[in-house]
């Protein structure tokens, strides 16, 4: 089916970017409280991926999991605090708010790989730094003009940023032990926990309906996105990750009439157009270096 390896790769990361794109959509047209929203989005996200794996590996892939320590807790923790997080910020900012400043995960990525890796930021990553930090000032700054934002959710938005790159950082930590039945682990946990605070079983059966379909799009970039990375380097996959970030405000503003303001934008293209250039630095450098053959 495919040609090449690289092939695959893109065509894998591409689809696994573009399922992700209706989430903030799904959390708008299921209509419910946020923490009701972020019960059954955990709840259907974590069953899915856990009956799966214990499918396809048996108890021992997360006997594995637990056998990472400190780090496979880690993960897991931010695994689940990312998805009610987002969930919140949604609910309380614009998408094209959310998706903007999440996209600035790389940089929270950079720093966290310092501090726990001992890896040195490049300079690319420093320049990009410097150019990402003014574009969220930027959309920070403009909250209080837009309709529907916040800079409170903006701050959520920002904790999402930070607390997925710090579990993915931790993984990398781990790195040998495949984590994806931590993030199963991770969401029933946080569906648990939703479940402390509000009754989530009070919605009608057209919001479970679409939480399922929620949760199957979530599912379905999951699995993407953890099968194309084996293809393609990480710049290439970062590149079609802004995917989300371009399509999801404008998928909003067809389907929900939700207008991102001039402020918005304007830090938006400057976040976005600082990672381009950095992801096309970095994919450059790569293709000049010799890649091994993939292990089959």
């Amino acid at each position: 089916m495919f040609k090449t390896d690289q092939a695959k790769g893109l065509v894998l990361t591409t689809l696994g970017a573009l399922a992700i794109v209706p989430d903030s959509l799904f959390v708008r047209l299921i209509g419910a409280e946020a923490l009701v929203v972020a019960f059954w989005r955990a709840l259907f996200v974590g069953l899915g991926i856990t009956l799966v794996i214990l499918v396809m590996r048996g108890p021992s892939a997360f006997r594995a999991v637990f056998g990472t320590g400190f780090y496979g807790a880690l993960y897991t923790v931010c695994m689940s605090a990312s998805g009610l997080l987002f969930v919140l910020a949604v609910s309380l900012t614009s998408v094209a708010n959310v998706v903007f400043i999440i996209a600035s995960m790389p940089v929270f990525a950079a720093i966290f790989s310092r501090i726990i890796l001992g890896e040195q930021i490049s300079r690319r990553m420093v320049w990009t730094i410097l150019a990402v930090v003014p574009g969220l000032a930027i959309i920070a700054y403009g909250s209080g003009e837009t309709k529907g934002a916040s800079v409170t959710g903006d701050l959520l938005a920002l904790l999402v940023s930070a607390v997925y790159a710090l579990g993915l950082t931790a993984a990398r930590k781990v790195r040998k032990v495949p984590m994806v039945p931590a993030v199963g682990l991770g969401y029933l946990a946080s569906a648990g926990g939703i479940m402390l605070f509000v009754d989530p079983f009070v919605v009608s059966h057209q919001q479970v309906s679409l939480s399922l379909a929620h949760a199957a799009f979530i599912g379905l970039s999951a699995t993407f996105m953890a099968l194309g990375p084996r293809y393609i380097p990480s710049a290439e996959v970062a590149l079609l990750l802004l995917l989300e970030s371009v399509l999801a405000p404008l998928l909003m503003w067809v389907a929900m009439g939700e207008v991102p303001g001039g402020w918005t934008l304007t830090g938006g293209a400057v976040v976005l157009g600082a990672l381009a250039l950095s992801n096309w630095s970095a994919m450059r450098a790569s293709r000049r270096r010799p890649v091994g053959p993939l292990p089959h």
